[in-house]
């Protein structure tokens, strides 16, 4: 834990798994001061109350940005703009006003206009996640060992940026910085076109008439069972995820399209030779990724949240 806090007072406006738990994260680590938090349903105030987390749970996003020093949006991407304008008259001079998407270019684009000089924006995206959302699926090991990706804007101030980089790698996280551009089209590959692929693979389940749900669900091998929980991720911010960043991810799904079309070629005519190719050529890849430690025992989808005070599993 931190002798001295790194923020005096830091706001969560959204409080679902991202936001619940930086929180947690930041008490167990001491990091704030005072934890602030909002969310939008009075149901999930109530909660958040009752979990005691945070020293305060407020009405509205501009009571919650009010004095911090750090303000961090957990809300879906299409929601930044209009709660970075709502906000913006209460932000108080040198306050960081940060988020967790993981989009960036139309984050910094739709947030940016509102946002004082007298402020600090420092877009930031933690790649961690389970399957699990609302205020109760937060755990304070969420980010251990995961990257959090900061995409500060041209003329950002160092001493800012700075901060905002001690905080995520005293949640746990390894920190790389990164423009927003290229931030977008890396997570296309990494994580938006595999969701895509997943959205699309156990749909496609659901929609074949002479397979019934419950066999669908009764033979369910590993690989389509790590797809289930990966389409069961948030709707609403994966709704926003792919709009937002629809350039990169068409330009993903074409060559993809391209490589599953020669998969396809290859199959009906029966020319082992490629498949044997391209499957070792991926194999390769993965064995790259577990060299490399960025293969974990304790993956992102699926990983069970724990009570406040206790590990995850």
């Amino acid at each position: 834990m931190n002798a001295t806090p790194l923020f005096n007072r830091v706001a969560l406006i959204g409080f679902g798994l991202i936001g619940g738990s930086i929180a947690r994260a930041a008490r167990e680590q001491g990091l704030a001061g005072e934890i602030v938090t909002t969310a939008r349903s009075a149901k999930s105030r109530d909660r958040i109350r009752q979990l005691k987390i945070v020293d305060r749970v407020v009405e509205t996003n501009v009571e919650a940005a009010t004095d911090a020093d750090l303000v961090i949006l957990c809300i879906p991407v299409g929601a930044c703009g209009a709660v970075a304008e709502e906000i913006a008259g209460n932000l108080k001079p040198g306050a960081i006003v940060s988020d967790v998407g993981s989009v960036k270019t139309s984050v910094v684009r739709d947030m940016a206009p509102y946002l004082p000089a007298t402020t600090h924006f420092v877009p930031a995206h933690p790649v961690a996640g389970t399957e699990h959302s609302g205020p109760d699926s937060g755990f304070a090991e969420l980010f251990t060992d995961r990257w959090c990706i900061l995409t500060p804007p041209d003329g950002s101030d160092p001493d800012a940026i700075e901060r905002v980089r001690a905080f995520w790698a005293a949640l746990g996280a390894k920190v790389e910085i990164m423009t927003p551009d290229h931030h977008d089209l890396v997570l296309a590959i990494t994580s938006h076109l595999p969701h895509l692929i997943a959205y699309t693979i156990v749909g496609t389940a659901d929609e074949l008439g002479q397979v019934t749900s419950s066999e669908v669900m009764k033979f369910s091998a590993g690989g389509f069972r790590d797809f289930t929980r990966i389409a069961a991720s948030d709707p609403i911010m994966w709704r926003d995820v792919f709009l937002a960043n629809k350039d990169a991810v068409l330009e993903m799904l074409g060559t993809f399209n391209e490589d599953l079309s020669k998969l396809t070629r290859a199959i009906r005519r029966g020319d082992g030779e490629v498949l044997f190719e391209h499957f070792s050529r991926t194999r390769a890849i993965r064995r790259g990724i577990v060299e490399i430690g960025q293969d974990s025992p304790v993956p992102d989808f699926g990983r069970p949240h724990a009570p406040l005070g206790k590990k995850a599993e």
